[in-house]
């Protein structure tokens, strides 16, 4: 299966909020870690397609800030999930030459976890295609509340003026410091909102929502949104040419 790119261009940057994991294993009479499991070996392929592809940034929300408040049993299954996955595919990212990292904060991370993380940057640093991008612990309005933070803060040691202050410089002072703004956004199992999800960056990206629970979305179900995506115009709020 490839895409066919003489529709239009591939998107630089594709975030993808992977919902409806719980509900795909309450359907089919299975616990909601039995939905996790599948979801990650869903995003394993989606990776490994978009990459094939074309797309240098793949942004996956893992993990939000607000995800702490569900069962203990389930944070602990999700997080040695994503543990395991790191310890196992590290390597395979290294030969796929995908670089992996992650944006959001590490407080409450367990220290496994955050080796885990550390490893698998550290291996992959070298890699020059697909960007795996987690937002893991991850809210937008927290996001951009470190990055006033952070501009405060230099504006108060003298680094910066008030003048200097422009939408260029919050950008760097984001987590995806680096990193192109999302051109489109998918999101499965028919929900229709952001979620807290990229607030900032999702200004101007193209929205693609899919019926799908997440574990049922297939590289096939991605290239129909890459091929949505392809006939649409954007012009970025100025007249059609």
């Amino acid at each position: 299966m490839r895409n066919d790119a003489s529709l239009g261009s591939i998107p630089r940057h594709v975030a993808v909020i992977m919902d409806g994991n719980g509900r795909w294993a309450k359907q089919r009479g299975l616990p909601r870690t039995q939905g996790h499991m599948e979801g990650l070996k869903r995003a394993e392929e989606i990776a490994q397609y978009a990459g094939e592809i074309g797309v240098e940034v793949l942004t996956l929300f893992t993990f939000s800030t607000e995800n702490w408040s569900r069962p203990r049993e389930e944070i602990s299954v999700l997080m040695n999930l994503l543990a395991g996955v790191l310890s196992q595919k590290g390597q395979k990212f290294k030969k796929g030459n995908i670089r992996f990292q992650t944006i959001g904060r590490t407080d409450r991370i367990p220290e496994p976890i955050l080796k885990a993380i550390e490893t698998t940057k550290q291996e992959t640093a070298s890699c020059t295609g697909l960007i795996l991008n987690l937002a893991f612990n991850y809210g937008g309005r927290l996001e951009i509340l470190d990055a006033v933070k952070k501009i405060a803060t230099q504006a108060q040691s003298g680094k910066i003026t008030a003048e200097q202050i422009d939408e260029a410089l919050i950008s760097r002072a984001l987590y995806t410091e680096g990193l192109p703004d999302p051109d489109l956004l998918i999101r499965t199992s028919g929900e229709k909102r952001i979620s807290n999800f990229l607030l900032w960056q999702l200004a101007y990206a193209e929205f693609y929502f899919s019926d799908k629970f997440w574990p049922d979305f297939s590289p096939a179900d991605f290239d129909c949104a890459i091929q949505d995506f392809q006939t649409r115009e954007r012009r970025y709020g100025s007249v059609a040419g």
